[in-house]
């Protein structure tokens, strides 16, 4: 079916003529003939190309929103993702979309003969770059509906074999092929399987929006060169499972939303890179009963080009539609934020997983995996993703068996899955951890704890305290807890409320005496006292930190670290404190009872003294201090205060939720405000009236003309759908006062004491978290999770 055009293009010889219209009727009646004219036309590309005698062909269709066309048959360039361009001057086929008109080009690369046709008219050079081919000749025809003149798509020949312009046959030619294909792609919009124009027309159909308003968001995303379902999100606040369903009917397949807490498959994505997976826009998410689930942004397209059968030729295939959005949420969530280290899926393709394999291995082995190239980048990989996506903690859960070990990153104080590691190179894994932290690799029966400076082995330098603990089946588990290295946080902007932040500053200006923070592990103490300490650091003062480890450094602090292997405990160096003369000394943790004897009389002799506690609440501290044997005389005239401390997660700023709560809503949050003093003289007095006074204290700080407004999680992109994104403090504080220090040296009970700091004014726990639900910031689950008593 090849014809040979002419050195100088003049088709004279008719017989030629009508024998090149005879094969271009051949192609054109199989393409009417059809029902599934993509397909056919997919079929036929080789044989348009042989007719035109042209390198290479393209047909665009024009997109949903009309504002680009997009390449539907490529033949000749081995990339398969799709071409995008704009209707627009920028390329020659888009030039063509927009105008309608035909061309025929010499060299796409004379300037002068582009601007012939228009003088901003320019070639898009930048596939030949990529690719190395060199275009010249150019033939491009618009496809026209008919009836409507409506354009729907461009069919583009690259390059004459025989050098030289296209002839005017060739014209005709391609015209009529634009004419055949306009009928068929017509046709196709008519066929009950594609009844909608758009994809996202079933939001006008559910009443979601508006046609006029969808219409507005069309031009919109004309105007900006958007993506129209980025205008449907942003300017007409359409949700994202909204939009999804929206192209569920349109495609006919399930819709598959973003699955923040989706653990990676790993066995599915061995082969995949990320670059391919982002220009081919389908994901391989899962495997069920029903077949590999692949979800894609289109995966109409996806099917027809059998990419997916030819990657899982032994598997079914279950196609799912994703919004665009989510589609990049997934990809993030499986190969991680882009960076210039490999994808943690790129490294696991590295790793031979031999499941026949012994797990347990020699111990040569182990050490030999342990420096294996691969797994040494994947812990470094595992590290720097853990600390870019804010995590605080690291899980290494191994499985026995031919069970995949689990590794969970802690965020916000919740974990999830990040990753699993093939079960063969488990022990590797332990091993090489075990190395960076200097601990015994042959020791596998006894827990051990140490550290890593991660700056010797890879690109951050960020410190890891490292915890191994033997768990059931011979398996080791590993924790490894990121420290938040850094400055302190000023404490204006800790989050502690205006009636706790005057009362502590009143508290920590104080020249002597002792104060403690505590709160069970990861509530931010430290954090805290680091604070405090930046607001009292003065050139006249000398402080003194004792910490295990030193997580926050400041200018000013004289910071010792302890060793307890060394023989340099918490007690020890307190000891060497009082012979440096210090005005300020702050204690990482009071365990022992010596060590809070050496703070108590530090304190005594003219020092402020910091510390901490693992203690559930302000009053309960008391009872603590005074069962490890302190004499409560001199424990009293110490104290200065307590503060006891909660984090409680904070709602997602970006897209919080405004709301208007009932009168019951507010009636059950002054319930359980109140709840915290039942037990407290004025409540016992009047409770009506002491609820009121509380209302009365709402109404004038948090209300506005008399009504509340609160806020609910919502989710999206920026707290990968949670609702929640970072934490907040919430905060106990007790105060030394006169008759709280009487009850101490008398041995009061824990309610005593809670009900005179309470009549004294201090807030619960709780208290400070549903006034700060009021202030928006969190909402009342979150207080409830981290306030049970």
């Amino acid at each position: 079916m090849a014809t040979d055009w002419p050195i100088d293009t003049n088709l004279g010889d008719m017989s030629r003529r009508l024998g090149f219209f005879k094969n271009l009727q051949r192609v054109t009646n199989k393409i009417h003939a059809t029902s599934d004219a993509d397909e056919i036309i997919l079929e036929m590309s080789e044989d348009i190309c042989e007719l035109f005698h042209c390198d290479r062909l393209t047909i665009y269709l024009v997109s949903d929103d009309r504002q680009s066309i997009v390449s539907k048959v490529k033949t000749g360039l081995a990339s398969r993702q799709d071409i995008r361009l704009p209707i627009s001057e920028q390329s020659i086929a888009g030039y063509v979309a927009a105008t309608g008109k035909t061309v025929n080009i010499r060299d796409v690369y004379d300037h002068r003969e582009l601007a012939g046709h228009s003088a901003s008219l320019r070639f898009l050079k930048e596939i030949d770059e990529r690719t190395g081919y060199r275009s010249k000749q150019m033939l491009v025809a618009p496809i026209l509906n008919a009836q409507s003149n409506e354009m729907l798509g461009v069919v583009q020949l690259i390059n004459n074999r025989s050098d030289a312009p296209f002839p005017a046959v060739a014209e005709e030619g391609v015209q009529a092929l634009a004419q055949t294909l306009a009928v068929a792609f017509a046709q196709r919009q008519k066929t009950p399987a594609a009844v909608r124009r758009t994809r996202y027309d079933a939001l006008v159909a559910e009443a979601i929006i508006s046609a006029a308003e969808f219409e507005l968001a069309q031009r919109s995303a004309r105007r900006k060169s958007a993506d129209i379902e980025d205008v449907l999100c942003t300017e007409f606040q359409v949700p994202l499972p909204a939009i999804g369903a929206a192209l569920s009917t349109f495609f006919s397949v399930p819709y598959e939303p973003f699955l923040p807490d989706r653990i990676k498959p790993l066995d599915l994505l061995k082969n995949l890179k990320r670059d391919y997976v982002e220009a081919n826009l389908w994901l391989p998410v899962e495997e069920t009963p029903d077949g590999v689930v692949v979800v894609a942004i289109d995966p109409e397209r996806v099917r027809s080009s059998r990419t997916v059968n030819n990657v899982f030729p032994k598997s079914r295939i279950a196609y799912r539609v994703t919004t665009r959005r989510e589609f990049a949420l997934t990809v993030d969530r499986f190969f991680g934020a882009l960076s210039n280290m490999d994808s943690v899926g790129d490294l696991l393709s590295g790793l031979d997983d031999d499941e026949s394999g012994d797990a347990a291995g020699s111990h040569a082995e182990v050490l030999s995996a342990a420096a294996d190239n691969e797994l040494v980048r994947l812990v470094n990989k595992i590290i720097v993703d853990a600390c870019q996506q804010g995590a605080s903690d690291i899980h290494i859960e191994p499985r026995p068996g031919k069970g995949k070990t689990l590794i969970r990153f802690r965020r916000d104080g919740s974990l999830s899955p990040y990753v699993e590691v093939p079960a063969s190179y488990r022990n590797a894994l332990i091993a090489r951890l075990k190395i960076m932290s200097d601990l015994d690799i042959s020791e596998k029966r006894r827990p051990q704890d140490g550290k890593m400076q991660f700056k010797k082995w890879g690109p951050l330098d960020v410190e890891l305290r490292v915890a191994t603990l033997p768990t059931a089946g011979g398996m080791e588990d590993v924790v490894l807890r990121i420290l938040a290295a850094g400055e302190p946080i000023p404490l204006d902007r800790l989050g502690v409320t205006p009636h706790n932040l005057e009362r502590l500053q009143a508290l920590i200006a104080k020249p002597y005496g002792l104060f403690f923070v505590c709160g069970p592990t990861g509530s931010g103490k430290t954090t805290t006292l680091h604070s405090i300490l930046s607001y009292i650091n003065r050139p006249e003062t000398k402080i003194w930190t004792a910490e295990d480890p030193v997580e926050i450094t400041q200018k000013g602090l004289r910071q010792v670290q302890v060793n307890k292997k060394a023989g340099l405990d918490f007690a020890t160096v307190m000891r060497a404190f009082l012979r440096a003369d210090p005005d300020v000394i702050m204690v990482g943790e009071m365990r022992d009872k010596e060590t809070v004897s050496i703070g108590i009389e530090a304190s005594l002799t003219g020092h402020l003294v910091f510390a901490t506690l693992h203690t559930n609440s302000a009053p309960e501290s008391v009872n603590r201090l005074l069962d490890m044997g302190m004499d409560p005389f001199n424990f009293a005239d110490a104290l200065l205060g307590i503060l006891a401390q909660r984090l409680a997660k904070r709602l997602c700023s970006a897209c919080k939720e405004a709301y208007q709560p009932t009168p019951e809503e507010i009636s059950q949050l002054l319930s359980e405000y109140c709840a915290e003093f039942r037990g407290t003289a004025r409540w016992q007095q009047d409770p009506q009236a002491a609820a009121e006074r509380v209302r009365q204290e709402w109404l004038e700080r948090h209300a506005s003309a008399g009504r509340f407004t609160l806020y609910r999680a919502r989710g999206c992109a920026a707290c990968a759908g949670s609702g929640y994104k970072g934490r907040v403090g919430l905060h106990e504080l007790l105060t030394g006062t006169d008759l709280l220090k009487k009850q101490i040296q008398e041995h009061a009970r824990v309610a005593e004491l809670l009900a005179t700091a309470l009549n004294e004014g201090m807030h619960t726990l709780k208290m400070d978290g549903i006034e700060k639900v009021l202030s928006g910031i969190t909402d009342l689950k979150q207080v409830r999770i981290v306030c049970i008593k």
